[in-house]
C-alpha cells in the first residue's frame, strides 16, 4: 500500500523511513508516538498552539506519499512539479478548486523549505520555471490567498489557521527543520523507537 510512497521522491530520509515503517503496521502494534513535533514546537520553540502543531504533524504525515506532494494536476492530468505551474493552475480555477491549489502551494513550500531546504537549490535551478521565485514569499502569499478564499466558503477556524501559517511561515519552516534534526539525531544515537507522528 505505501510501497509507492516509500519509493517516492523523498526516499532515504529517516523521516520517510520511520513513517513508512509505522504506517505499515496495524494500529494496535504501533508504539505510541513520541511527540517529536509537539516537543519541538512547544518545548524548544515555545509555541503552545496545538492547532498549529497538529496541522504541521498532519502535513508531515500527508507528504510521506509522493502523490500527495505532487497532488496538483493540470487539466490533462499531469502532476505539476513546479510552483510556477501550480500558481498558473490556481489562477485558472475558481472557488474551492482555486483555494485548494493555493493551500497546497503553501503546504508544498513549507514542507520543502522546512524539512528539505537543501532541495530548494535544485528546485530553483536556472533552467526551471521557479528560478526567480522567492519560495518563502510565495508560500506566505499562497496561505494568505487560501485563507481569504476559505473565509468566503469555509469555516472561520480554517481561515484563521491558514492566516496563521502565512504569518508564521518562517517559524513553522524552522520548526520542521528542527523536527528533522531531532529524528536524525535519534537515528545516529540509535535511541529512536519506531514511531508514528501524530
Amino acid at each position: 500500500m505505501l510501497k509507492e510512497a516509500c519509493d517516492g521522491v523523498i526516499v532515504g530520509s529517516a523521516i520517510v523511513r520511520r513513517l513508512c515503517e509505522a504506517e505499515s503496521k496495524p494500529k494496535d502494534e504501533v508504539i505510541q508516538e513520541v511527540g517529536i513535533t509537539e516537543q519541538t514546537f512547544q518545548a524548544k520553540l515555545g509555541v503552545p498552539d496545538t492547532d498549529l502543531i497538529d496541522y504541521l504533524t498532519g502535513l508531515l504525515m500527508r507528504f510521506v506519499r509522493s502523490d500527495m506532494v505532487f497532488k496538483v494536476r493540470s487539466l490533462t492530468g499531469r502532476p505539476l512539479t513546479e510552483v510556477a505551474d501550480m500558481l498558473i493552475e490556481a489562477e485558472a480555477r475558481i472557488g474551492e478548486a482555486k483555494r485548494s491549489v493555493h493551500h497546497h502551494v503553501g503546504d508544498f513550500l513549507l514542507f520543502w523549505s522546512g524539512v528539505y531546504p537543501e532541495s530548494l537549490a535544485r528546485m530553483q535551478k536556472a533552467d526551471r520555471k521557479d528560478h526567480l521565485l522567492n519560495y518563502w514569499v510565495v508560500g506566505k502569499q499562497a496561505y494568505s490567498k487560501a485563507s481569504e478564499l476559505s473565509a468566503e466558503e469555509h469555516s472561520e477556524s480554517e481561515a484563521e489557521l491558514l492566516s496563521k501559517l502565512s504569518h508564521e511561515f518562517e517559524l513553522c519552516a524552522y520548526g520542521l527543520g528542527e523536527v528533522r534534526r531531532e529524528w536524525e539525531r535519534r537515528d545516529q544515537q540509535g535511541d529512536s523507537p519506531q514511531i508514528i507522528v501524530m
